[in-house]
């Protein structure tokens, strides 16, 4: 399998030679020096309490489902390594003898002190050098969902309505034909509609806008601290 198809496994369930689940995996770490997967981290305790590296150099994919030629009783028995995102060469090294795997494999010569007594009068001085890489994880999930809240909305809106007002005219020429057709004394009674408007208020939804996420990729500077070792020299002269 190849890398990207090994790192879209994270989260997914690793199994062992005979098809049994070993557990979910955690993490997939790469190589240094060929950045292809190397190990998975894999969650083999009840609840996912214990973590276990397997090798991924073997692994190989039927119908969808990702295995490993190792027992699942081996991986749960693997040596138990903090997962801090990178292993150190001593680490490996144990997880190698574990899954009695060669060692050489990894780009390293594996060999005796070449400074015994059997070599010849040189001395070879060796020192440890720093080297640092990287290993992709989850960093967590981002969901993007609505939900309803409720906003109070006030307006002002203009109505209008009907009043009565009283009008007196006195009795002219022109008006007297209509104000004396008639009784001279009755009672009766007019009758006036008044009008006036509402507010009526209605509800529509709009839409306003297309929210969806995006995923930018930003570089940041970390400083790593470790301790290496080197061979120093002393010549011890016996004349002085």
């Amino acid at each position: 399998m190849n890398k990207d198809e090994l790192l879209q496994r994270r989260g997914q369930d690793l199994h062992d030679s005979h098809g049994d689940k070993i557990g979910k995996i955690d993490e997939i770490y790469l190589d240094r020096e060929t950045d292809e997967p190397e190990w998975a981290l894999v969650n083999t305790g009840l609840f996912g309490t214990k973590s276990s590296f397997v090798p991924l150099r073997d692994a190989s994919e039927h119908d969808g489902t990702l295995s490993v030629p190792y027992e699942k009783s081996q991986v749960k028995e693997a040596p138990n390594l903090e997962p801090d995102g990178e292993l150190s060469h001593e680490q490996e090294d144990e997880l190698y003898r574990h899954y009695a795997l060669e060692t050489a494999t990894r780009g390293e010569t594996v060999g005796r002190d070449v400074s015994g007594p059997t070599t010849d009068d040189a001395m070879t001085r060796s020192e440890e050098e720093l080297r640092v890489g990287t290993a992709e994880r989850d960093a967590g999930r981002v969901r993007l969902r609505k939900y309803i809240v409720e906003d109070e909305v006030t307006q002002t809106v203009p109505v209008r309505r009907e009043e009565i007002r009283v009008e007196r005219e006195p009795i002219t020429d022109a008006n007297a034909g209509a104000a004396l057709d008639g009784p001279d004394i009755s009672e009766e009674e007019h009758e006036v509609v008044l009008h006036e408007e509402e507010v009526v208020v209605d509800k529509r939804a709009v839409p306003k806008e297309r929210i969806r996420l995006e995923k930018d990729t930003v570089t940041e500077e970390e400083t790593v601290s470790e301790t290496v070792r080197k061979e120093q020299v002393d010549v011890d002269d016996d004349r002085r």
